[in-house]
């Protein structure tokens, strides 16, 4: 297969909020996106559920492209943004432990395995295909139990990031803070109930991937939505973009001009297994040819969009960049953004569920939908 090669322009190159110069800086493009982590179909890895399939092409295209959007929210959690990737380098230890966290087998916390496995308490046989919402869901749902990373996964239903919530859910602490009872006594100097967690894990926000579930039109994008889809990349918390065509996914990490600029899963390659000494062969988790690139109006209207706030300075940021750019008159805001939950949002009660742990499944999967009941935002 042939790559086009980058185009020539001064239009600025936007990959995951980095602005680069295609005429000066080609090198520094290519390898940001090298560097990127590219997860691919695959082949010959272990069955899946020990019966199931043995490969994901044809149908793993949007789970491999949620394994990219939390590998680069990995990357920035344990090697940093600016982090790059070369041939041959010897290898950190937290890009091992990140890459193997993906190996296609069912103890890696995040493999091919383990969504699609987990996939099925949503409603997806294996084998079937996701869209951005589900593969969100899973995502969360897996996070849980990535404890070296302690990442929070939220996935923003309605078209509304509500900042009481995320902050409620990225230091957990708080509640238990607010909760201590009267007159609980310090025990050997050192406070019981949310202090006894480590000093700085109080101290401390778990770094939070926000995905956004979005519906920017019925079959093509609207295109009052273009401006704001492509200043999303230009945040310096941009986790890219997850969509593409129906039953084709890509990682959309920036764009110039009017095109996107992706990383494609649709290549099938042999499984890797680590080596006895604990490395990774990895070549084939870098994409070394030019990135795709396609015209912003070809893009499915259904998208999931990611952020990463490693810090609580991080998210305020964020909301502050939020909500200057729907002050801009260039396009129309992709989602809400409030303070506290509103009222219109359905809440547990409207559905008489009481919100423990299944059933506040079943309320994601009462919004868990990939194509008409989405709430179409409107002009």
């Amino acid at each position: 297969m042939d790559f086009e090669d980058f185009p020539e322009t001064s239009e600025p190159v936007w990959i995951l909020g980095k602005e680069y110069n295609a005429l000066t800086e080609k090198d520094e493009i290519l390898s940001d996106v090298t560097s990127r982590l590219w997860f691919t179909y695959r082949k010959n890895f272990p069955p899946i559920g020990g019966t199931g399939p043995t490969s994901d092409t044809g149908w793993g295209c949007m789970l491999r492209c949620g394994q990219m959007i939390l590998g680069e929210a990995l990357v920035c959690t344990h090697v940093g943004r600016d982090w790059r990737w070369a041939r041959g380098q010897e290898q950190r230890e937290e890009y091992i432990s990140i890459l193997n966290a993906f190996i296609d087998k069912k103890d890696s916390y995040y493999s091919i395995h383990q969504i699609a496995q987990m996939g099925v308490g949503e409603g997806k046989p294996i084998g079937q295909w996701y869209g951005p919402n589900t593969v969100a869901q899973v995502l969360k749902k897996l996070a849980v139990f990535d404890t070296w990373s302690r990442l929070v996964v939220h996935v923003a239903m309605d078209n509304t990031v509500v900042i009481e919530e995320i902050k409620r859910l990225c230091m957990p602490w708080l509640d238990a803070a607010c909760c201590e009872p009267e007159g609980a006594a310090e025990l050997n100097g050192c406070r019981e109930g949310a202090c006894a967690l480590a000093e700085e894990e109080t101290a401390l926000w778990r770094p939070l991937v926000l995905l956004i579930p979005l519906r920017l039109g019925l079959s093509d994008i609207n295109e009052a939505y273009i401006e704001t889809l492509k200043q999303c990349f230009m945040l310096p918390q941009s986790l890219g973009v997850i969509g593409g065509k129906p039953n084709s996914a890509h990682y959309f990490i920036g764009y110039v001009g009017e095109e996107l600029i992706y990383l494609d899963p649709h290549t099938t390659q042999p499984a890797v297994d680590p080596c006895d000494d604990g490395q990774v062969p990895d070549e084939t988790y870098h994409c070394q040819h030019p990135p795709c690139r396609m015209h912003i109006c070809e893009l499915d209207p259904s998208i999931a969009a990611g952020f990463f706030c490693r810090t609580e300075d991080d998210f305020d940021d964020w909301c502050m960049r939020i909500r200057r750019l729907s002050c801009n008159r260039g396009g129309l805001p992709m989602f809400e953004l409030v303070d506290s939950q509103p009222s219109h949002m359905v809440s547990a009660d409207a559905l008489n569920l009481t919100p423990d742990f299944s059933d506040s499944d079943r309320l994601e999967r009462f919004f868990d939908s990939e194509d008409e009941e989405f709430e179409i935002l409107s002009l």
